[in-house]
C-alpha cells in the first residue's frame, strides 16, 4: 500500500478533523443556555495517533471550522499543532505548521475526505484518501484507505505507514511492554 522510500521521507501526519479525524457527524444541542456540541472519536484512531509519536513523526490537525471538542483531543493525543480556522485556509495553516515543525511540504502525509482537502492534498508529498473521500479527493490522493473517517480510517494508516517503514512490530511491542511495566495505583 505504501512504498518504503515513501513511507520513510514523511515527518509530519496532518490530519482533517470531519470525516478524519470524525465521521462527519455531530450533535449539537444546548446545555444550560450554551450551545453545546459533541463529537465521536475512534480510540484505535488515538492509538495509531500514539504509535506514530512514538516513532517520532510530528502529528497536526487542521480544520475549516473552530471546535472546543477539537481542541480537547487535540491536547488528549498532544498534537504538535492544531489550527482551526472558520473559513478552512488549510493551505497556508498546512504551510505554517510545516515551517513552524521544521519540515518541507514533501515529508508531509495529509489525510483528508472532502473539497476543503483539495489544496492542502495537492501541496503534499503524501496525498491519503480515507473510504469515505469525495471523488475529488481519491483522484488525488497517492494512498487510498480501506477505513471510514472516524472509524479507524488513521489507525489503518498509522500501521501501513509504520510498517512500510519497518517499525510497527517494535513499536507494538513497545507499546505493551510500557504498559506491563507500569504500577497501579495504590
Amino acid at each position: 500500500m505504501i512504498a518504503p522510500a515513501a513511507a520513510a521521507k514523511v515527518k509530519l501526519v496532518v490530519l482533517d478533523v470531519d470525516g478524519v479525524l470524525t465521521d462527519a457527524g455531530y450533535y449539537l444541542g444546548d446545555v444550560d443556555g450554551k450551545p453545546s456540541e459533541l463529537l465521536r472519536y475512534d480510540i484505535q484512531d488515538g492509538i495509531g495517533i500514539y504509535l506514530m509519536r512514538m516513532a517520532g513523526l510530528k502529528i497536526a490537525i487542521i480544520t475549516g471550522r473552530e471546535s472546543e471538542s477539537v481542541r480537547l483531543r487535540a491536547a488528549q493525543l498532544k498534537v504538535d499543532a492544531l489550527a482551526q480556522d472558520k473559513r478552512a485556509r488549510k493551505i497556508a495553516a498546512l504551510r505554517r505548521i510545516a515551517t513552524d515543525l521544521g519540515v518541507t511540504l514533501d515529508e508531509v502525509a495529509f489525510l483528508g475526505d472532502d473539497l476543503p482537502d483539495l489544496g492542502p492534498l495537492r501541496e503534499v508529498g503524501m496525498p491519503v484518501a480515507v473510504a469515505n473521500a469525495v471523488t475529488e479527493v481519491r483522484d488525488v490522493a497517492s494512498v487510498h484507505l480501506t477505513r471510514t473517517g472516524g472509524h479507524g480510517a488513521i489507525r489503518e494508516f498509522a500501521e501501513a505507514l509504520l510498517t512500510a517503514r519497518g517499525e510497527w512490530a517494535a513499536l507494538v511491542e513497545r507499546y505493551v511492554a510500557d504498559r506491563a511495566a507500569e504500577p497501579l495505583p495504590a
